[in-house]
């Protein structure tokens, strides 16, 4: 007798489904088989032969590799001559590999351990770098504006670890570029304060709308958000009925910032940015 049709399709499907589970199967035995060859390739170096295979493979960008080969150098020789230099290439790697905490922590291990390194200044610079990506993200490079809008907590830690740079080691080869970072940091931090005091304001919370406006005038003084600032200001005062403390804020503000839209009777422009982003 010969089988129907649905009997011949399931038999087919069936075979398919075998070869496939085989498939995988194989793939993963000589995955797990490379691996574990990997593993003994490493095992049987020697810390010259570690750190040069991890310093080729830094060079080269193959970050995955250079963390295992940095990391079975630091197991297998933790008092080596290559050591000190092998954890902060270690924590480079993985603030490549997008693995920030994995970074810090090393870093952080780093600077307790070494503290007297010469190159503990690099330790700094680079925990304040991991952090400043870590607040940049996909947002900031495609809408820079928006950035401000975010957490900034990362921000925070950054201009902490660079301001202690700054602090320990004034004439380190990466204060320029960590000072030039601070300033970036500065007036985005201004900025999110003034976001949300404006968002308070807009909810007629007047009291915390001018309490963190004033927070970033005292904070962060002489920033491109300045201005804005003294506008919430004025507007909290103005709603609150403190007449007086409105007339002097504006005062403040016509007489610093005369071009700006609020001391001519303007309304606030709109960004095009404005336009693709409704959550305000």
């Amino acid at each position: 007798m010969r089988p129907t049709p649905a009997f011949s399709s399931a038999r087919h499907w069936a075979r398919v489904a075998t070869l496939v589970l085989v498939g995988l199967a194989l793939a993963l035995t000589l995955t797990l088989g490379g691996c574990r060859k990997d593993r003994d390739d490493l095992a049987e170096r020697s810390a010259e032969e570690l750190y040069a295979q991890a310093k080729e493979s830094l060079d080269n960008g193959s970050f995955g590799t250079c963390i295992a080969a940095y990391k079975a150098l630091q197991t297998r020789y933790p008092f080596g001559r290559y050591t000190e230099q092998s954890m902060l290439d270690l924590s480079y790697c993985y603030f490549r590999s997008s693995e920030p905490e994995q970074a810090l922590s090393t870093l952080d291990r780093f600077i307790r351990t070494y503290p007297a390194h010469p190159s503990v200044d690099y330790a700094y610079y680079l925990k304040g770098l991991v952090n400043y990506e870590e607040n940049l993200g996909f947002l900031e490079r495609m809408m820079p504006t928006r950035i401000r809008d975010r957490d900034q907590s990362s921000a925070q830690d950054a201009f902490v670890d660079f301001s202690e740079l700054l602090r320990r080691y004034p004439d380190s080869r990466y204060v320029p570029d960590a000072r030039q970072r601070m300033v970036f940091l500065r007036n985005n931090l201004a900025a999110y304060e003034l976001i949300v005091a404006e968002y308070y304001l807009r909810r007629k919370a007047h009291i915390a709308a001018a309490n963190r406006a004033r927070y970033a005038l005292e904070v962060y003084p002489n920033t491109p958000q300045t201005p804005d600032a003294l506008v919430v200001l004025h507007k909290s005062y103005s709603e609150l009925g403190l007449t007086e403390l409105a007339d002097g804020t504006m005062a403040v503000l016509q007489l610093n910032y005369p071009d700006h839209y609020y001391a001519q009777g303007q309304k606030k422009p709109r960004e095009w940015t404005d336009w693709l982003w409704p959550f305000d």
